[in-house]
């Protein structure tokens, strides 16, 4: 009966907010504004919603976690200051220093893989010496790799512009992209949980699968020349594009979390490290959150990609091996969260199986450009 006092004598929700809240929520309307006058004459009446639409949602996630306040005002200055920096000459990013190595989106990006690196190291050198230190540098670097990570997306987008309006397109359509997508998506749910849970422990293990996409980024831009802006193949000229995409990879993103979370909890149930990892009750619960987060986005992604499969190739579903392996990603996960509500899946058995689900979603995620062909080449190495 306290409890339920205490609660209902909370203020609203909305008047919990303060100043600096709306201030921040005005400043995000006054931007989707300003490109929608400044853009509308490019995008289609689905295009100009999802902008419409974007700027109550990042509201809404800024109040919520507040980090998002001041991570997208910076992103969004920096890439303005490049945008300024070009002054509509993609050539600029040859003769501009700043543009040249810190600001264009290649330089940008190549910065963001060198401070997710460096955060991986400071992570386990904080776990290995029992320094807080450590973590907290590991943090930091972790928050940079995000700025820069989203201000080379956004610098990239604006690029593809410069090249022809007819080229131009939201940054997400090709391995190089997505790999890029993939590594912010991951260490923003990682700093989410981090900074729920207060502790920085798990950072060694999540930053492990980011730096390992971060080392494939790498290897496919030098062997392979990735990071050249390409035109959009046709399939991909959609509005569906920035949608599904990114609810697909928050998917892949918190269920590569989620493994990198079992590993802990099986090295913290042999005795391992058993002293340094959090309890295997906020390890279980990580990553029962963070699958559950991921099947939720992974679903929302796969029914977007059968109506866009609709409107692209004629039909909803065509057992294309992309779409074949996306399923068998939504039914194993599926499967894991049947056995966690309805037989109680814990402890060993439910981490063993989410780390394996790590090696099908990979294959779901890369294998299949490389081993594969179908209606989704367009994604092969």
């Amino acid at each position: 009966m306290e409890a339920i006092q205490t609660y209902t004598q909370q203020p609203g929700y909305f008047k919990r907010l303060n100043a600096f809240d709306w201030l921040f929520a005005l400043v995000l309307c006054a931007g989707a504004l300003y490109a929608f006058n400044r853009f509308s004459a490019y995008m289609d009446v689905y295009e100009k919603g999802i902008l419409l639409a974007s700027a109550p949602v990042f509201a809404a996630l800024g109040w919520y976690w507040k980090p998002v306040r001041w991570l997208m005002p910076l992103s969004f200055a920096l890439a303005l200051w490049a945008v300024s920096l070009y002054g509509g000459d993609l050539a600029a990013a040859d003769k501009r220093f700043f543009l040249k190595y810190m600001l264009s989106s290649q330089s940008a990006i190549l910065w963001m893989s060198t401070m997710f690196v460096l955060s991986t190291l400071f992570y386990w050198g904080g776990l290995v010496a029992r320094s807080d230190f450590g973590g907290a540098i590991g943090s930091r670097l972790c928050w940079a790799g995000i700025v820069l990570g989203v201000t080379g997306m956004l610098v990239r987008w604006y690029e593809s512009y410069l090249i022809g309006t007819d080229v131009g397109h939201i940054p997400i359509s090709n391995l190089y992209e997505v790999f890029i997508l993939f590594s912010l998506i991951t260490a923003m749910f990682y700093l989410y949980y981090e900074e729920h849970y207060k502790t920085r422990t798990l950072g060694p293990f999540v930053l492990l699968v980011i730096s390992a996409a971060v080392g494939f980024l790498l290897w496919y831009t030098v062997a392979r020349g990735a990071s050249e802006i390409q035109p959009l193949v046709p399939a991909l000229q959609s509005w569906w594009m920035k949608i599904h995409v990114p609810a697909n990879f928050i998917g892949y993103g918190t269920f590569a979390l989620a493994a990198m979370v079992a590993s802990a909890y099986l090295l913290k149930s042999h005795g391992l490290l058993e002293d340094r990892l959090p309890s295997l009750e906020v390890l279980d619960d990580v990553m029962y959150k963070a699958i559950s987060i991921g099947f939720a986005f992974f679903t929302i992604a796969t029914i977007l990609g059968a109506l866009w499969a609709a409107e692209a190739w004629g039909g909803y579903w065509s057992w294309d091996p992309k779409e074949t392996w996306a399923l068998i990603v939504w039914l194993n996960y599926a499967a894991w969260l049947h056995m966690r509500l309805m037989s109680g899946l814990r402890g060993r058995p439910a981490a063993w199986w989410a780390l394996v689900g790590l090696l099908v979603t990979t294959f779901a995620f890369l294998g299949v450009n490389m081993f594969l062909s179908g209606l989704h080449s367009y994604g092969k190495l």
